[in-house]
């Protein structure tokens, strides 16, 4: 029934909140909100070296930077907590005491170099590589001998072979041949769980309904199976969501690739509106074609079979037009509050009216909101260096030096510095002295910006004020000089 519908992330604090780690939230969360179930977070924190409470932090408010809250998870223990998986080791050994117990689990004492040795021979004889279970049948003296040596055991499950078929929520029908795994491990000879056994456990514990995940996933999934009948636990439904590759179709890596939710893209002044958009487009689709949705009406219309089975394509200027188009979205005052963080040290944030004006400005230029420095930076401070641009290209210096000359005899004529009046004058004067619009508004704009992309010419003077707009063309005209 949709109300006992429970989904989980359950992300491992080794680093940043991952994109997609984001991505397989969003579409859990929108399932269980949709299906009026709950939204579980869950931390996989077994690595002991490289799990840090500040990646547990930054993974929470990264999730709540886009909207997405949970009904169950670490900072409470309540209902099936706790919520962090170093905290449950005793809960793992348990349930890997209780499969020994019942010979569905052995100790190992295999060393990693006799494992090593192991998967090369296999590779050298072309066999695809999987424990050969020697440990399975050890006598009691070769355990004793085992332990004299000093080994520590793990614990590896036995696998029988059989074929392991499933109905994935995303991908269909699918099917694994389980003589192709070999026994594998379930908790490491320190007692820590391995990935797949201390999961299946906690989405059974936590009666988690429906395991969401992302395609490389797909793999554990059928091992998984294998532990939840062993274990007579209730099996999940799976679904499996494509992976995010770049544009060349290689494999999203935090090493090469903006991958972090908070550095690469919050910090930089991408929108939460934007990337929950962005996110969901990676793999989803309305049946209506729409492409802006805000993040409470992908709720009704989010649709599993909607989710496409292939990889989904990391678009950069897909993302960068979305966030563009939220930010020309936002009334200015709002927009000049979420500015102020990448302002801080400039000197921009100090004039609240001067800046509003030098947003109003540029706001339909804006990608992201580091940006905004570079992009207004010319209305408070006159720009310097600029004489490579100032001639457009299919004009001559002479045209050039002309157009300035002209434009400053009767711009310090001119009483309205309004842009319509200065529009009209402007094309006024070009007409009068064999100038197109481009010839004269062109190097005007650069000496008022020092930029060859800004706002327009006509804009930039009203905003600059007729002192200093003069003042900035008689410093272009030196430089022609």
């Amino acid at each position: 029934m949709d109300e006992d519908v429970r989904v989980r992330i359950a992300p491992s604090p080794t680093g940043p909140l991952h994109i997609g780690t984001a991505h397989t939230a969003l579409f859990n969360w929108l399932f269980a909100r949709q299906k009026n179930g709950k939204f579980i977070l869950r931390i996989e924190d077994t690595d002991k070296e490289r799990s840090k409470d500040e990646y547990i932090n930054d993974i929470a408010d990264g999730l709540s930077w886009l909207g997405i809250d949970w009904d169950e998870g670490p900072e409470r223990n309540d209902h099936h907590g706790p919520y962090k998986q170093s905290e449950r080791l005793e809960i793992y050994q348990k349930y890997a005491q209780g499969l020994l117990n019942e010979k569905k689990a052995y100790h190992c004492f295999c060393t990693s170099e006799e494992l090593q040795k192991e998967r090369q021979d296999q590779e050298s004889k072309k066999q695809p590589p999987r424990y050969s279970g020697r440990c399975r049948e050890l006598s009691e003296e070769q355990i004793a001998k085992f332990k004299a040596e000093g080994r520590k055991p793990c614990v590896r499950f036995i696998v029988e072979a059989k074929k392991i078929k499933f109905k994935d929520l995303i991908k269909g029908i699918v099917e694994f041949d389980t003589a192709l795994f070999g026994d594998f491990v379930i908790l490491k000879s320190d007692g820590v769980p391995t990935f797949m056994f201390a999961g299946a456990i906690d989405d059974s514990l936590m009666k988690i309904t429906h395991v969401i995940r992302g395609e490389d996933h797909l793999s554990n999934t059928p091992r998984q199976i294998l532990l939840l009948d062993a274990l007579n636990f209730a099996m999940p439904e799976y679904g499996h969501l494509p992976l995010i590759l770049n544009p060349d179709r290689s494999k999203l890596s935090k090493r090469k690739n903006p991958t972090s939710l908070s550095a690469d893209f919050k910090n930089k002044g991408y929108l939460p509106e934007a990337m929950v958009n962005f996110i969901v487009l990676m793999g989803w689709s309305s049946k209506t074609g729409k492409e802006i949705w805000a993040l409470k009406d992908l709720i009704n219309e989010f649709d599993f079979d909607a989710v496409g089975k292939s990889p989904s394509i990391f678009d950069q200027q897909k993302l960068d037009w979305l966030n563009g188009y939220y930010i020309r979205k936002l009334p200015i005052g709002e927009l000049a509050r979420l500015s102020l963080p990448f302002l801080q040290g400039t000197g921009f944030e100090d004039g609240k009216e001067k800046l509003l004006v030098a947003l109003s400005l540029v706001q339909e230029r804006i990608k992201v909101l580091s940006e905004i420095s570079d992009l207004i930076d010319f209305l408070f401070s006159p720009p310097a260096n600029f004489q490579n641009i100032l001639v457009s290209k299919g004009s001559t210096k002479e045209k050039t030096k002309k157009a300035l000359e002209k434009a400053l005899e009767h711009l310090g004529k001119e009483d309205d510095f309004g842009r319509d009046s200065l529009e009209q004058l402007l094309r006024a004067v070009a007409n009068k002295h064999d100038l197109s619009a481009g010839e004269i508004l062109w190097p005007i704009r650069v000496a008022l910006t020092g930029k060859d992309a800004s706002p327009g010419a006509f804009e930039v003077l009203e905003a600059l004020g007729k002192e200093e707009s003069l003042k900035r063309i008689r410093t272009a005209l030196d430089m022609l000089k």
